[in-house]
């Protein structure tokens, strides 16, 4: 017999959208426990692993013109600067780069997927669409599907390529990152699909934005 699946509750309850998904994909606690004994691995290579991302991300105008406005957190700069200043942009650079990388602690680390952790997983998304109400980067739902891509490549490269590992942890391993990123990227999608429910329906207030490309709790 089929199971049932509430598609409003999908929408409006996040743990039940993630045990959905979880059940899906069969992302079980055998998974987190792959993912926390590979931080030891993934830890070793985090500063490689955000120079890579932002050097792709700059490489491309279309991607960098995110990255050039000014953020919130660094006011304290004087308004008459130039927002593509050196200073300015590389300071902001460090900081995101130090929030990508508190990310990926967070998901190698969590030996709980709780409704906090996955709270926090919605934050990121919801961070950057018009679905935040209060701050956003605004960033097109193309740019962030291709960087997770991105990232996801390099995590299974450090995994296959690591001499430490057999080859049965290799392969639980990277099964385990693509049900994570799918798991995330999900949590994007319904994000920036409430915005596109929002546009239909009214014209959304203007808001400051968030220049920030990945935020702490």
């Amino acid at each position: 017999m089929d199971e049932h699946i509430d598609r409003a509750r999908l929408t409006h309850d996040l743990h039940y959208r993630f045990e959905y998904l979880a059940k899906f994909l069969n992302f079980t606690k055998d998974d987190i426990l792959v993912l926390n004994s590979l931080a030891p691995t993934i830890f070793a290579h985090i500063k490689f692993i955000t120079e890579k991302i932002y050097d792709k991300l700059y490489s491309y105008d279309v991607i960098k013109k995110y990255f050039l406005l000014r953020n919130d957190d660094f006011e304290s700069f004087s308004s008459n600067e130039l927002d593509t200043s050196t200073t300015v942009s590389s300071i902001q650079t460090d900081f995101r780069k130090d929030m990508l990388s508190m990310y990926l602690k967070k998901i190698f680390v969590q030996t709980e997927w709780n409704d906090i952790f996955l709270q926090y997983l919605s934050q990121i998304g919801e961070i950057h669409t018009e679905s935040d109400h209060t701050v956003s980067t605004n960033v097109d739902y193309i740019h962030v599907n291709m960087l997770f891509g991105y990232l996801e490549h390099l995590l299974i490269d450090i995994i296959w390529n690591e001499a430490c590992l057999d080859d049965t942890k290799k392969r639980l391993g990277i099964r385990a990152i693509n049900k994570v990123f799918r798991i995330q990227n999900d949590f994007f999608t319904m994000h920036y699909g409430m915005t596109i429910r929002q546009d239909t329906h009214s014209v959304a207030p203007s808001k400051n934005q968030r220049k920030c490309f990945f935020k702490s709790e």
